[in-house]
Formats: C-alpha cells, structure tokens, sequence
C-alpha cells in the first residue's frame, strides 16, 4: 500500500486551498495519509523561509496575486484578509493530532473545516469552540481538545522535528514513501501522477 506523509499547517492559505484533494488522490490509489500539523513560522526559521510580515513587498504582491488566482480556478471562498490571521495555531493543530489518534471520524474533513474556519468564515481556530464545533461536525468527541492536549503539544513539537529532517520547508507539503517530495497544493497533480506510476 502506497502512504504519504502530509505536513502543513492551519494557517496556510494554500494548505486550504488544496482542499480535499490530497484524500481523493489517497482514496483512489489506497495510500495511507499520516497528518502531521506542524508550527509553519518555527519551520520557516529552520529552514532558511520568512514569515509572510517580513517578505519583501514583491513577494507579497506576487502572493496576492497567486492567492487571487488559485481562489478563482478552484471557485472556493477565500478572505485574502482574514480577521483572525495570523493566530495561534497550536489548539487546531492538537485537536487533528488528537482526532488522528482517536480515530472514528473524517480526518480529512477536520483538517478542512479548520482551514475553511480561518480562511472563507472569519472564525478564529484558536478557539475552543471553534475548533469543537469542527471536531463534532467532522465526526469526532468535542472533549479531544482537553484530553488531547498533553499528546499534541509533544507531537506538534516531533512533527517540526520530523519535517526539518525530511527536508520539508513549506506546506503543505507531500512526501511519499519512496521519498518523492512535492511542495505546494498545486504539486497534488503530480503526486497523483506519480501514484498512479507505482
């Protein structure tokens, strides 16, 4: 059976805008996904990135620019500006690692209504509730957000250690198991192409 690894973070527009194409891919070559939520601005530091406050202006305008574009070829709702960006992303984060290890409901769901929750709704997932109301709609126990907690702060630590050693440096990023690295959600047609290869 085929797995990918899949690191990203809650606070990533493009994480967002992939939206649940990574599971389609998965459902249709039966590949396994591990999610791993990771602290994008810690990564960035390791691995030689910049916050998205301290890019230059061309960087951001380009961004905007892609950003603009992907929001209209996938025809999903985005708010360029969101009100509770950037926000700690670490209650979300926990709550998926959480819900991994749970099981019993739509991981793929979760990660989406998160990310949907920050970027099309104005929500802010570093609410408690927030993050519950995702949980429950996704299939899983709103208590994951307390008695997950002590698991997914020291897995969302790993999952950074993890990323840095796989030679991730973005998200989301894709690795397979065969060690095939794709960056980006518009990396997910190649992936799929190479799945489709093994």
């Amino acid at each position: 059976m085929s797995h990918i690894d899949y690191y990203f973070s809650t606070l990533s527009p493009f994480t967002y805008l992939a939206g649940q194409r990574l599971e389609e891919i998965a459902a249709k070559h039966g590949a396994s996904v591990k999610y791993k939520p990771l602290d994008i601005m810690a990564l960035f530091a390791r691995t030689g990135g910049v916050a998205p406050k301290d890019r230059h202006p061309n960087r951001m305008a380009y961004r905007a620019q892609e950003l603009a574009r992907m929001q209209k070829s996938t025809g999903m709702a985005l708010n360029f500006k969101p009100a509770f960006w950037p926000t700690n992303a670490a209650p979300s984060a926990y709550a998926i690692i959480a819900a991994q290890e749970a099981g019993g409901g739509d991981l793929g769901l979760l990660t989406h209504s998160i990310l949907r929750a920050c970027w099309a709704e104005e929500k802010d997932i570093a609410d408690e509730a927030v993050v519950q109301d995702c949980l429950e709609a996704s299939g899983f126990s709103r208590n994951l957000t307390m008695s997950g907690l002590l698991t997914g702060a020291e897995t969302y630590a790993r999952n950074l250690e993890e990323a840095v050693d796989a030679g991730v440096f973005g998200a989301p990023f894709y690795i397979t198991a065969d060690d095939q690295r794709f960056w980006g959600q518009d990396r997910l047609d190649d992936l799929d192409t190479h799945l489709s290869a093994g």
